[in-house]
């Protein structure tokens, strides 16, 4: 199925063939009901075409629902082990094709190879297995209720999901939404990212060599077209969203009008705190390195986990953002497929854009520093959308910058001197997705993590999720839970009580 995804049809331009990618809708790759196309550019390579794309549409959007919705008996019916079997084989599948769906990851968002592209090829693997693993585990439970009465719980599929995907880290995102809704019983409709399609059609192209026809489709196009129509579409149960909190409330009215059950991962600013004895000389350079990480520079800060806000205690702050800027200047800005690249392009001229925006706006306040400008920053020879990092001093956390996400390499440093403090700071946000916590203190440690208003806080370390640990936000930064069991029965599965008289 891969060759008659990736060469299905062909056109010239300029002299270089374009290759034709196509959607999956009822186990068939299909152009749109529209015959329209998208061009997805390479945000590295700045003019270079990777391919075109189907425009979906609302069309588009009712053949995929009709496809899924076919499927739904079978699929929901078999019993979890063939579920279970048809995952693994996914995963041993994504395995071997891991390092291809990496490179093209790098191509479709700009990512690095090494720091990114990589390990997200291999997260999604370990997504698979995972899922594969507790797929036996969407069971219900019996109450003691007498000799004459039988009382138990089915867990039950939703029915046909559509997880609708962000650019900054799609694969990763669709790991979170596919094996999850698949191992559960349900079909899923997966709208891939308008500006980062790529991945999740050669995705879908390994995946449905071991699936039924119908049971996942992949939709193309953009999100107030196709996506609008599945988030209203009355034939799915479920809209699993990951984006921005802007859009996030918009998918959240329209799935609300008609009850459909709904999760949401969305934006955030989150808060990196920095305790004096975490500055220490034994402890700053581990320190330093963990507060990047959780920035995610490596990823240009496209990450709604990024730790934006760098709150650091007074005591060792001018030390810390020292520190930082050194490191980060150290990073390497290049092209994405070059393994020696830390750093890659931002995904798109409108999203460079806004972040140059709000660089403007925080040079333009009074009494900022600008410690590190990488606004201008460009790796010789390569037209992308390429910005270094950049971090401000001396930041007030009622400013712009220190409140809106910024979703860019951006990192904002602001003084505090009590533990109270720190934690008011941190939590005057709308937002509270993630958090860092930097001190050996474990009074300090626990105290901060359990009064943070975050989903997610971490503890010296500023890494990724962790599969099988719940994922998700509080406040404006989401509802619902994902990426792990727990997250599952949460968010792909409704409970039925069933009582029987015996006797």
């Amino acid at each position: 199925m891969k060759n008659e995804l990736a060469d299905s049809s062909r056109r010239e331009a300029g002299g270089t063939a374009i290759p034709e990618r196509r959607m999956l809708i009822g186990g068939a790759w299909v152009a749109s009901a529209s015959g329209a196309w998208t061009e997805i550019e390479s945000p590295g390579r700045r003019g270079t075409v990777l391919a075109r794309v189907p425009r979906g549409s609302a069309e588009d959007a009712d053949r995929a629902v009709a496809a899924a919705r076919a499927a739904l008996p079978g699929w929901r019916a078999l019993h979890f082990k063939e579920r279970q079997r048809a995952l693994l084989r996914i995963a041993d599948a994504l395995e071997a094709r891991a390092e291809e769906l990496a490179r093209l990851t790098a191509l479709d968002t700009g990512n690095a190879l090494r720091t990114q592209a990589r390990p997200e090829s291999q997260a999604l693997v370990a997504l698979f297995r995972y899922f594969a693993g507790v797929a036996g585990e969407f069971k219900g439970t019996v109450l003691p209720a007498g000799d004459d009465q039988l009382q138990y719980t089915r867990r039950e599929p939703l029915g046909v999901v559509a997880g609708i995907l962000p650019w900054n880290s799609p694969l990763n995102i669709a790991g979170m939404k596919m094996p999850a809704a698949l191992a559960a019983g349900n079909t899923l409709i997966l709208k891939a990212a308008e500006d980062a399609p790529l991945t999740i059609l050669e995705l879908a192209a390994i995946a449905s060599d071991h699936l039924p026809p119908g049971v996942l489709n992949v939709v193309t196009g953009y999100g107030e077209e196709v996506g609008e129509a599945l988030v209203s579409h009355p034939g799915v149960d479920k809209v699993s969203f990951t984006g921005s909190t802007e859009v996030g409330r918009h998918v959240a009215a329209i799935a609300g009008r008609r009850l459909a059950h709904l999760s949401l991962e969305l934006g955030g600013k989150s808060p990196n705190i920095v305790f004096p004895d975490a500055a220490a000389p034994d402890r700053i350079d581990a320190t330093v390195d963990g507060i990047l990480l959780a920035m995610r520079f490596t990823r240009q800060g496209q990450s709604c986990t990024a730790g934006s806000r760098l709150l650091v205690h007074a005591d060792v702050y001018d030390r810390v953002v020292a520190a930082v800027v050194e490191k980060a200047r150290a990073l390497r800005l290049g092209d994405p497929l070059d393994e020696a690249t830390d750093m890659g392009s931002i995904i798109s001229q409108k999203q460079y854009d806004a972040v140059l925006e709000y660089v403007a706006d925080g040079k333009a306040q009074r009494g900022v520093r600008l410690a590190l400008d990488g606004s201008a920053l460009a790796p010789a020879g390569l037209d992308g959308f390429y910005m270094g990092p950049t971090v401000f001093a001396g930041v007030d956390n009622a400013w712009r910058i220190a409140r809106e996400e910024i979703f860019g390499p951006v990192l904002v440093a602001i003084p505090w001197r009590t533990r109270e403090e720190a934690i008011a700071m941190a939590n005057d946000s709308h937002y509270g997705l993630a958090a860092y916590v930097w001190t050996r203190n474990i009074n300090d440690a626990l105290d901060t993590a359990h009064r943070i208003d975050s989903g997610w806080v971490q503890i010296n370390q500023g890494g990724g999720q962790v599969v099988g640990q719940s994922y998700g936000g509080y406040k404006a930064s989401g509802i619902g839970r994902e990426f792990s069991l727990e997250g599952a029965l949460e968010s792909f599965t409704q409970i039925k009580q069933i009582n029987v008289k015996i006797g």
